[in-house]
């Protein structure tokens, strides 16, 4: 009988190990925040930097014999004033750009240390009265005068005194003293974002602003699509600076403001205005991208910015660029809006 051996059943391999090594962590790269772009402070319109000089703001008359002015295209900002007579005459503000000459350069007035004083910068003027002067430089501001012989001013033809007073910025700029070397803060907030402006979300359509500062001064301001501008005007004559080009603006605010009698008079005898403003509110609008909306205005001390409330209560976004502040009289004055 043949016997059958039995062998065993080979053993099954046995399975690879399995790692349990974790993988090298790795570490994201950090993301760098880009600076914020760098604006001019008067204009909210973007800089390479921001230039380090102070504001400069210069007194201009504006009487039919004054025009056409020199210098006023190139302010960031100008203030529209009633003086005596029922004329009017403007600080304008220089700080992104300086024109070669500015004037005619026309004498202080009460307001003035209200309206500037803000900048904390260099104020220039032909003269005033010496209380006016003195409420100047009390402001902080540092003073500039044709009549006390600072270096920057002369008389230039073709028009007679007192009409003939012009201005090289350069010159005061070189004689700002250590207190007055930092550029201004803003004076008013600008829309970060195109469309942003406070006439676009709750303002309407207009085409333009009629005004009535006096019966003599009745100056108005036209929207120009193309130009994305408000082109302004003097009693109907398209207003134009010393070299030809026109006279506009980004934005028009529009200031309701009392203006009283002083006990000052002029060599005519005419009494001096003033515009009250200081620890102030009151009524007015602004015009930007062809709209306007009613706002209302508030200032504190004469040093504090004017503020402004859109209709909601919100701060007011003006769109980047140059600014004109109208202050019309509440009791002569008026404002009318062409649709």
């Amino acid at each position: 009988m043949l016997l059958a051996g039995c062998g065993s059943e080979a053993a099954a391999p046995a399975a690879a190990p399995t790692s349990t090594e974790a993988a090298p962590a790795t570490t994201a790269a950090p993301v760098a925040t880009p600076a914020p772009q760098p604006v001019a402070p008067l204009t909210g319109l973007p800089v390479a930097a921001v230039d380090p000089r102070p504001a400069l703001a210069v007194k201009i008359e504006n009487p039919p014999i004054a025009r056409p002015q020199a210098g006023l295209t190139e302010a960031d900002i100008v203030w529209e004033q009633v003086v005596e007579g029922g004329t009017s005459r403007f600080v304008a503000v220089y700080q992104s750009r300086l024109p070669a000459s500015i004037g005619p350069v026309r004498s202080t007035r009460p307001m003035d240390p209200a309206i500037a004083a803000p900048l904390r910068g260099l104020f220039a003027t032909s003269g005033g009265q010496g209380q006016y002067l003195s409420a100047v430089s009390a402001s902080g501001l540092q003073l500039f005068s044709f009549d006390a012989g600072d270096d920057g001013f002369a008389r230039q033809g073709p028009r007679q005194a007192p009409h003939n007073v012009y201005l090289d910025p350069a010159a005061l700029y070189a004689a700002a003293d250590a207190e007055h070397q930092a550029p201004p803060a803003a004076q008013f907030g600008y829309a970060p974002t195109a469309g942003t402006q406070t006439t676009i979300a709750q303002g309407s359509a207009a085409s333009g602003l009629d005004l009535q500062l006096s019966p003599d001064a009745t100056p108005s301001w036209t929207w120009d699509p193309v130009a994305r501008s408000w082109a302004r005007a003097e009693a109907g004559t398209p207003a134009t600076a010393a070299d030809g080009v026109r006279v506009s603006a980004t934005n028009v605010v529009v200031l309701r403001v009392e203006v009283v009698a002083t006990d000052a008079v002029d060599p005519a005898g005419n009494p001096v205005p003033e515009t009250l403003l200081a620890g102030r509110t009151g009524e007015g609008l602004v015009a930007t991208a062809g709209r306007t909306v009613p706002i209302t205005w508030t200032k504190g001390g004469d040093g504090d910015p004017v503020t402004l409330a859109a209709p909601d209560g919100s701060p007011v976004l003006l769109a980047p660029g140059t600014t004109w502040v109208e202050l019309v009289p509440t009791g002569s004055g008026a404002v009318t809006v062409v649709p």
